[in-house]
């Protein structure tokens, strides 16, 4: 097995704790995964080096966003029933955390979950989302104020349209 191809696969579990928690479904993450590594297998070639982690990130990154692309045309056929009863302790808190992920826009719930979950630096960050620097602090620090409110149990601030 080729160094680079051994690089990848050690990468597979952060892949998929990244993805998970991105897309909060075991099935799509798993299925993300699969597409980020026959990506980079396939593009071994196009890899000039640097930080393989970063490149995988992207790659995942990118299908994720041509994934919610697709799905934003397509109606919503899906119907929740909650038949859970009220979870407690660490299960509960699991879940707040969850609700909480869930009120942040897309590309703050990535960038959070690349540095507080995923310990990246800014830097990378900011070249796995193709935006700036300035942009990744700003995402951050508003997705750390959500988390933080929600948690808190006050509403989440409402964001001004012009």
């Amino acid at each position: 097995m080729s160094d680079f191809r051994h690089s990848v696969e050690t990468m597979i579990p952060a892949l998929r704790r990244y993805a998970r928690a991105l897309t909060r479904d075991t099935d799509i993450a798993d299925d993300l995964v699969q597409d980020t590594l026959v990506r980079a297998l396939r593009s071994e070639k196009l890899f000039l080096g640097g930080d393989l982690r970063a490149w995988l990130y992207t790659i995942l990154t990118n299908l994720n966003r041509n994934r919610r692309r697709s799905l934003a045309r397509q109606p919503n056929m899906t119907v929740r029933l909650d038949t859970e009863s009220e979870p407690s302790g660490t299960e509960a808190e699991g879940r707040d955390i969850a609700r909480a992920l869930d009120t942040l826009q897309e590309d703050q719930r990535a960038v959070l979950l690349l540095v507080v979950l995923e310990g990246l630096s800014y830097r990378d960050v900011a070249d796995i989302q193709g935006v700036p620097i300035g942009t990744v602090m700003s995402r951050l620090a508003r997705a750390r104020a959500q988390v933080r409110a929600v948690l808190e149990g006050q509403r989440p601030a409402l964001r001004r349209v012009k």
